[in-house]
Parts: structure tokens; C-alpha cells; sequence
């Protein structure tokens, strides 16, 4: 089924039925979300609020600037915020800490290694002594599960094998552009841009995972938030995610809406902006069951034993209450 249907028939099938109209002296309630200034995050936030997508299950959306992901996750944590966008290996490790923090997916979208065409990388084999770029740090996720890859497939240390170099999403395309690079692990909205400007993917999550053993989709970041706010809070938590995802549906669905957006994209140009959409849409979670909690496990494992306490602090395994129980896509059915 294309995935616009399956976006429409989440929407229909476990969401509206939760919200009737709400009651004009109903007050609302607020829900301050942190997000980065220039994230894609906002896009979703912002169809959430052209369309009263919250204000119609009763929630006051505030959206609050942050400059990066460390200060989100300390604004959730200082109480500046109630949500942030993060990953689930961030909760686990605070669950490990008694630190009770839960996720709700929110995107499958994950980014790619991108290669100059005269880069002379066909495969991987051929990143032995270049200039390898990554955007984030040394226990940046994607890097993680390309070094566990690379160790499985070619039985080398990429940190050894090539020559990384770390750096913020922006500065990577730029020395990208500039030949300073050649090849760089990005964040998808910045590959898709390299992509359009005539450099290739050498491989993208998907087949670093199948690689690794977990061939199914998860869902690597997601809404965060404190599990004792959460169950204070737990019909505004839900009418949230109902919005999220209605806007989502509207995003999988409505051209019309992407070209409202377009301004606060920054595309560059037509090429750009279509990629961005088309890699978004791509990675909207549609679907979850038993298997993909299984693949998450395993990720999780392959990130612990390749990155060890230094990523994952105290966890052995994934901790338990990690995934919010009160929320829940449809089950994924057979191919």
C-alpha cells in the first residue's frame, strides 16, 4: 500500500476517533516543545499550527528555539521544555540512571554516506586513507553503524582504515563542495543537497543495518519526554502524537502544503526542495510490531558493543519503559 493510503488510514483508524471537538470553555493545555532553530522538526510543528492540528485536541503548542542538541536535552531536562525531538539510546542510558524519560517515534529518516563522483570510491574498501567526513561526533549513531559494518564486512576500524573528520552538518557539505572531503556521513536533509548537486550515495542506512543483521525500518529519533509528566499529562501527551500525526498524513498527501512550506525550508532550489520533501516523506513510520522492537534491540547492541559506556552508560540492553506504552502504531502487516 503507497504510503500516503497507509498515512491516511493511521490517522483514521487510531487518532480521530480520540478527539471530538473540543468544548469552547475547555481551557487548553501547554505543551512546550524544544526544537532547533533551522530543524526539519519545525516543518511538522508548523502544519501542526497553520492548521490548529493541537489547538483542536485542546493543546496550546509552544514552540521553543534551541540553539542545539545538547541544549535541548538540557532544557528538558532544567524543566524549560516538556518535549524534545532525540534518540532512543539517549533514554535508555537516563532510564539506566533512574532518570525516567520515555520515546514516541517520529521519524525513520536516516541519513547517507555521500561520495564525490571523481572521489575514485566505488565501494566501501575504497575509504582506505580519504578524507572521511562525519557529521556530529566520534559516538554519532550513523558513524557507529557504519564502523560496525565496515568491521563485519571488511574487517577494518573506519577510524584507523580512513581519515575522519568531524563537523557540524553545514561545514561538512561546504568542504564537500570544496573538495576538502571525499566523502562525508550526513544528516539526510544535508545529503539529499549533495545528492542534488551531483555526488552519489555510496550507501544509505538501510543496507548498513541489513548489513548488520536488522532488516526492518525503526525508528532511530523520536519525541522525548519525562514519563511522570507524561502521566500527569497523559490525554495531552496522546493528543499531541495525534497531531503529529495527522500532520504527517497531511504531509505524505498534500503537495499543496509542502509549497506553503518552502520558505521555511531554505531550498536552495526546485531539485533541493523535492528531494527534501520526497526523503521526508520516506521517513515517516507508518508501522510497528514485535519485530521492529526487535530490530531496535539489536541496533542498540551492535551501537553498545562498538561504542561501549561512553554511549550508552549503564545500559546492557535496551531499558524497559524506554518506548512510551501509551502510544502505538498499527502492526505492520506481511509483504
Amino acid at each position: 500500500m503507497p504510503i500516503r493510503l497507509i498515512l491516511v488510514f493511521l490517522v483514521v483508524l487510531l487518532w480521530l476517533p480520540l478527539h471530538a471537538a473540543r468544548a469552547s470553555d475547555t481551557p487548553l493545555t501547554t505543551v512546550r516543545v524544544g526544537v532547533l532553530e533551522f530543524g526539519t522538526v519545525n516543518w511538522e510543528l508548523e502544519v501542526m499550527q497553520s492548521r490548529e492540528l493541537a489547538k483542536k485536541r485542546g493543546i496550546d503548542l509552544v514552540v521553543v528555539p534551541l540553539a542545539s542538541s545538547d541544549a535541548s536535552t538540557v532544557a528538558l531536562q532544567g524543566g524549560a521544555v516538556d518535549m524534545i525531538v532525540s534518540d532512543w539510546i539517549w533514554v535508555s542510558r537516563q532510564r539506566a540512571e533512574s532518570n525516567l524519560y520515555a520515546f514516541a517515534p517520529y521519524s525513520n529518516a536516516v541519513g547517507a554516506l555521500v561520495v564525490r563522483s571523481d572521489s575514485g570510491i566505488r565501494q566501501l574498501a575504497d575509504l582506505r586513507d580519504k578524507k572521511l567526513g562525519i557529521a556530529g561526533g566520534p559516538f554519532d549513531k550513523s558513524w557507529l553503524l557504519l564502523r560496525a559494518y565496515a568491521q563485519r564486512k571488511l574487517g577494518v576500524d573506519l577510524t584507523q582504515y580512513s581519515q575522519p573528520t568531524y563537523a557540524a552538518p553545514p561545514l561538512l557539505n561546504e568542504l564537500m563542495q570544496r573538495g576538502q572531503l571525499d566523502a562525508a556521513l550526513n544528516a539526510w536533509n544535508y545529503a539529499a543537497r549533495l545528492e542534488v548537486g551531483g555526488m552519489h550515495a555510496l550507501i544509505e542506512m538501510p543496507e548498513i543495518l541489513k548489513g548488520l543483521g536488522i532488516d526492518k525500518p525503526i525508528p532511530l529519533i523520536g519525541w522525548v519526554f519525562r514519563e511522570d509528566w507524561a502521566a500527569a499529562n497523559s490525554a495531552a501527551v496522546k493528543n499531541f502524537l495525534a497531531a503529529s500525526y495527522e500532520a504527517k498524513a497531511i504531509l505524505a498527501t498534500s503537495d499543496a502544503q509542502w509549497d506553503s512550506l518552502r520558505p521555511k525550508m531554505h531550498a536552495e532550489n526546485d531539485a533541493v526542495f523535492q528531494a527534501l520533501r520526497a526523503k521526508f516523506r520516506a521517513g515517516i513510520p507508518t508501522c510497528a510490531d514485535a519485530d521492529t522492537m526487535s530490530a531496535v534491540a539489536a541496533t542498540f547492541k551492535v551501537l553498545a558493543d562498538t561504542a561501549g559506556e561512553k554511549l550508552v552508560g549503564k545500559s546492557k540492553s535496551l531499558s524497559n519503559g524506554t518506548f512510551w506504552p501509551g502510544f502505538a502504531l498499527p502492526s505492520c502487516k506481511p509483504h
